[in-house]
């Protein structure tokens, strides 16, 4: 059993820094593209893009390490094993998508009071591509988030959806600039200063659940009822209480009280915790460690 659980963790962390990398790749061959486009075409929204794509190559990288050093197991110096890397990555990537909405808002503002000239019409045709391209990853990055619970990876989606959304922008951006013709060469760079609100509300979005990690605080959802009625349901448990769960990494700790007779043996009470762990590990693969503390039922 402690091995499928060892392999499982390392299968989840594995899919994740796969994506980081992917991800990597991918965002660094925009970067150079959407850069070059902006400078030769006269876009400034399409450089703010590449500036906001330019923390997404970080992200990725900052995610690849964290999850690599979350994947170790626990030793003497860290007995609670790494886990707590993967969180502090996600916070780290959170931050720096509210630093990238702050860059873009003062490239944009810059450009706002400095007349320039109309972005050239190639410009729609790189934007369109670089939406369709970072929406696919979003999605793809996102699933794998969703599926190895890490908070890390689903924050680089976000990272991800947030250049699709600075590059949508900017494409409304530039077809207003080339259709209103002189006068409303700045187009773009409001459509960036507007892109840039979007990414600064989903850096705080994506740092709020790091940081809840980061605090052991309590996991929302069903987790939490299916230990406990787990733990009702094995024969001999009278009742639980201080029920406790923490999220570390990608996996989770439990630590809950277990009240059975005050007569059983201490050899009888030891083999009911072993009952009621695995039980509360058989409902979800993710519970790496259960704490049973075993105390005499009172009415």
């Amino acid at each position: 059993m402690k091995t499928t659980r060892t392999a499982n963790k390392f299968g989840r962390a594995h899919q994740g820094i796969r994506a980081a990398q992917t991800g990597l790749l991918v965002n660094a061959g925009l970067v150079v593209v959407k850069f070059l486009a902006g400078i030769i075409g006269n876009s400034y929204a399409l450089i703010a893009d590449a500036i906001e794509s330019s923390t997404d190559v970080f992200s990725s990288l900052i995610v690849w390490g964290g999850l690599h050093v979350a994947s170790r197991p626990a030793d003497e110096t860290y007995p609670y094993g790494h886990g707590k890397a993967e969180s502090l990555a996600g916070a780290v990537v959170a931050l720096m998508l509210l630093g990238a909405a702050v860059s873009v808002t003062i490239v944009a503002i810059r450009e706002i009071v400095t007349p320039h000239h109309t972005p050239a019409p190639f410009t729609l045709v790189v934007v369109a591509g670089v939406v369709l391209i970072k929406e696919v990853l979003f999605r793809r990055v996102f699933k794998v988030g969703d599926e190895t619970g890490s908070t890390a990876v689903q924050a680089d989606a976000w990272h991800h959806r947030s250049d699709a959304i600075t590059s949508a922008a900017a494409f409304i951006g530039i077809a207003i600039a080339l259709w209103g013709g002189p006068g409303w060469e700045s187009a773009d760079d409001w459509a960036a200063l507007i892109a840039s609100l979007v990414i600064a509300v989903n850096g705080v979005l994506m740092l709020r659940p790091a940081l809840n990690d980061l605090m052991d605080r309590m996991p929302d959802g069903e987790i939490i009822a299916q230990i406990e009625s787990a733990a009702r349901a094995v024969e001999g448990v009278r009742e639980i209480e201080k029920l406790r769960v923490r999220k570390s990494g990608l996996n989770y700790s439990v630590d809950v009280h277990v009240q059975a007779d005050p007569l059983l043996s201490l050899h009888d009470a030891h083999l009911l915790s072993g009952k009621v762990k695995g039980a509360i590990r058989a409902t979800e693969s993710a519970i790496t460690d259960v704490l049973i503390h075993m105390e005499p039922y009172e009415r």
